[in-house]
């Protein structure tokens, strides 16, 4: 009997620290993070990486062992390109060309390949015949291509936007096939059984079940978007397309000046993390505290 007690205790123990061990992570932290503990791990850890990245670089050319200042310029030459950019009136000229480009030629790509990777995830016939066909296309080179659509279309943006396109496309498609994959078929049998089915189901449990594995698709799919686009500018240049971020890349390299070619290195750097900054790392927290991944700060 008193065996039959303590095991009772004990069971009831157990659940007892189960059901808190849940509650605690049903938790939800509504308080905003302190000010104090942003600065400490959020905003001084980048800055601290960015000084010392500079304070090496300045060491290396004033010690002289880069070797031929030519080829390496110091952080003071560079800052210099920025400021005759600056006050000349042309740096934002540089980054607005390219970054309208970029994210048009990405929703271009949303547009497609969002529909394209549900019909390839939910067709079996679609996906035998085309899938191992995206999945080639998002191994190949964006900037294989350039040529050919500099030969079908010219220079001009649609040539652009053909080759962010081409490079985009499969990412966003490949990446929702993905997350369409891991969908528990629990969601699916559940809501067949609610009445959720064909595009009522794909729009309230698909795509909801697969958001983690689409915004993975989304993120690699502006990386893609934007390294297409940086090496059509690179190669295709006129006067008609304007100078974005590539081709004032490709001027420093004609004009031999590594300052220019460094500043502009850094410009197509800064933008990358600014876009994933305010786009994809917002979607991603709020994507992760929707399913209680992530406490609210």
């Amino acid at each position: 009997m008193a065996s039959t007690e303590t095991t009772a205790a004990k069971d009831g123990a157990d659940l007892a620290g189960l059901e808190a061990g849940l509650d605690a992570l049903e938790t939800v932290q509504t308080g905003r993070t302190p000010f104090r503990r942003t600065l400490t791990q959020k905003i001084l850890p980048p800055l601290v990486a960015v000084a010392l990245v500079l304070a090496v670089w300045q060491f290396l050319v004033s010690s002289g062992i880069a070797g031929d200042p030519t080829k390496l310029p110091a952080p003071s030459d560079v800052w210099g390109e920025l400021r005759e950019s600056w006050l000349e009136g042309t740096l934002h000229e540089y980054i607005w060309t390219s970054v309208s480009r970029g994210l048009l030629g990405f929703l271009l790509a949303l547009a497609i390949g969002t529909p394209l990777g549900l019909v390839v995830a939910r067709v079996r016939f679609v996906r035998a015949a085309i899938g191992p066909i995206l999945s080639g296309l998002q191994s190949l080179p964006s900037v294989a291509w350039v040529p050919p659509a500099v030969i079908w279309l010219g220079l001009n943006d649609r040539m652009m936007f053909a080759v962010i396109l081409l490079g985009a496309v499969p990412s966003i498609a490949n990446g929702l096939v993905s997350g369409v994959d891991q969908v528990p078929p629990l969601f699916l049998r559940a809501g067949r059984t609610l009445g959720a089915t064909g595009l009522k189901g794909t729009w309230h449990i698909v795509m909801p079940a697969a958001l983690p594995g689409y915004l993975a698709g989304l993120k690699q799919g502006w990386a893609f978007s934007w390294r297409s686009l940086m090496a059509a500018e690179i190669i295709a240049s006129s006067p008609d397309l304007g100078v974005g971020l590539g081709q004032l890349l490709e001027n420093g390299r004609n004009t031999s000046s590594m300052s220019m070619v460094f500043f502009a290195i850094l410009l197509i750097l800064i933008v990358g993390i600014a876009i994933d900054l305010l786009i994809f790392s917002p979607l991603e927290r709020w994507v992760l505290r929707s399913r209680g991944l992530l406490a609210r700060s």
